[in-house]
């Protein structure tokens, strides 16, 4: 999880709800699925504080407090940060709920962008409301196991000898055993049934009967969740870019490695496409070629002193999220290749791929709630065989996604056992898919529509980008605000998708030509929305 959006109420929040020590014998929730079986404790209402700034002034902030575990409702609690947007329109549909996925993502500021980016007539009618999930940013306690755990320049992600990959070990084992050191008695309770039945909490303090919800990436996951653990509090549903619950969390990854290295070949033909400007050749094998090259000299010399291999990794991981990015990584790219300039890869690296203290932030509660949602090979041979299966096949970002997971293998909480999402009890709910997503494959979205009994799958065809609604697709848009407007779901076809969208056209070199005033328009908007949705899910 790279997150580059500033979290706002920060300080509003933590007046708010203070932070609560957790004492060392606290208990820990069975692994049972359902933790919300314990009688709910009163919940006080959010005390919302104006927390407005110039581009969202309307913007206010709160907190609610929930136990730390829901199945002693009265004992610990701990504090969500909580941000909104409110409702303007005499028509009031409730409050919607915003997730920007991780997880470890913050969804402040989330609120802000939603709310601005929907057709102002229907965004009118909502509570538009962001909120930290436990652990996150303005939440407390917030977890950072290892502030230094991403630092520059890290060892080559590929161990290409067995001293690397000792190394490698004792990195991520050093990385679990800090996080137990800081917060043994927080990591059994941050999981994605936690945060799922905090949000119950939420909306009992919003005084809603149901809550409206709009997840992207991983909060598709924790959406979904929700929906299983309380259909009955449901009202609309939207899920963009969906997580394949059959996959959480170790397959999942596997299969992201080999959708990840096509669409970084997808990135390298569409720099050849522009030779003209990048000057790296028009054959995108061997532009690939030459990346590889690049690579390899920065594995020995790291640019700067700052972007070695895995760090130039981290680097253009992003682009396969958001094409978006393509443009100034291939300007990067062309400028060390072919005029040894560092600078522009330096600088991209510091843009996209650093990991500031919000990243690593995420990144805590990104590894531990996918570490304690389910099971992960505890045998490090696993790891080993199937990592380097996938290599051979798709080397772009098998080693550097399998180090990023693997302080799984080494984890001080024992997993759960995952919620199954098969649901027959909401009413229809809608779904955004494109065929080309690399961080949540298509058949996640296919498999999910079929979980949920009367959804709608709307896809976008060919396109690559991961969360795809509210970022310049006018076609997907509409059936958002359909949806959001007055319940209006596409009708149900018989193949896997109910609706098909085409893609948005690809970004060009800057210069190329002048772009229209909608696509403008709208590529900024794409441009906002990945900065919150950031990477890693």
């Amino acid at each position: 999880m790279r997150k580059r959006a500033a979290a706002l109420c920060g300080a509003a929040v933590v007046v708010a709800g203070s932070l609560t020590a957790v004492p060392a014998g606290a208990s820990t929730s069975p692994t049972s699925p359902t933790a919300a079986a314990a009688p709910a404790a009163p919940t006080a209402p959010v005390a919302w504080k104006d927390c407005g700034t110039a581009d969202h002034p309307t913007l206010q902030c709160g907190s609610v407090r929930v136990p730390l575990d829901h199945e002693d409702p009265a004992g610990q609690q701990i504090t969500l940060a909580l941000s909104r947007v409110p409702h303007t329109a005499k028509t009031f549909q409730g409050p919607l709920l915003v997730n920007p996925g991780g997880p470890g993502g913050s969804g402040l500021t989330l609120a802000a962008f939603v709310a601005s980016a929907l057709p102002a007539p229907v965004a009118a009618q909502y509570d538009v409301i962001g909120f930290d999930p436990r652990g996150v940013g303005a939440s407390t306690p917030a977890v950072d196991c290892a502030p230094d755990h991403f630092a520059p320049v890290r060892p080559d992600s590929v161990p290409a000898t067995p001293a690397l990959e000792e190394a490698g070990i004792a990195r991520v084992r050093s990385y679990a055993a800090a996080c137990a050191k800081k917060y043994a008695p927080v990591l059994p309770f941050l999981d994605t049934v936690s945060a799922a039945t905090d949000l119950d909490t939420v909306r009992r303090a919003l005084g809603a009967p149901k809550i409206n919800y709009f997840g992207y990436s991983y909060g598709t996951y924790l959406g979904a969740v929700y929906a299983k653990l309380f259909p009955e509090r449901v009202r609309r549903l939207v899920l963009d870019s969906i997580v394949d619950p059959g996959g959480v969390w170790y397959d999942d990854n596997l299969r992201q490695d080999l959708a990840f290295d096509d669409r970084h070949r997808a990135f390298m033909a569409w720099v050849a496409r522009y030779d003209t400007t990048y000057r790296l050749g028009t054959d995108p094998g061997r532009v690939e070629a030459r990346w590889y090259t690049m690579r390899a000299a920065l594995a020995e010399r790291p640019a700067g002193g700052e972007v070695g291999a895995s760090e130039l990794e981290d680097t253009f991981i992003p682009g396969g999220y958001y094409n978006g990015y393509w443009p100034r990584l291939a300007q990067a790219f062309a400028a060390y290749v072919n005029d040894k300039e560092t600078g522009p890869l330096v600088a991209a690296y510091r843009d996209l791929g650093a990991v500031d203290s919000s990243g690593t932030n995420g990144y805590s509660v990104y590894a531990s709630v996918q570490c304690r949602d389910a099971a992960w090979p505890r045998d490090w041979r696993r790891w080993h065989a199937d990592t380097w299966a996938v290599y051979r096949k798709a080397p772009f970002m098998a080693w550097n996604n399998a180090w990023y997971n693997a302080p799984c293998a080494f984890w001080p909480t024992a997993a759960r056992t995952p919620v199954s999402l098969a649901n027959d009890a909401l009413p229809p709910a809608l779904l955004f898919q494109a065929t080309d997503d690399a961080a949540t494959p298509y058949e996640g979205g296919v498999t999910v529509h079929h979980l949920l009994a009367g959804s709608r799958l709307v896809v976008e065809q060919g396109g690559g980008n991961h969360g795809i609604t509210l970022s310049g697709n006018a076609c997907l848009d509409d059936h958002l605000s359909a949806y959001l407007g007055d319940g209006t779901v596409p009708p149900a076809a018989a193949g896997a998708a109910d609706a098909v969208c085409r893609k948005a056209p690809d970004p060009e070199p800057p210069g190329t030509k002048a772009a229209a005033p909608a696509a403008r328009a709208g590529a900024a908007r794409g441009a906002a929305l990945h900065a919150l949705v950031g990477f890693r899910r």
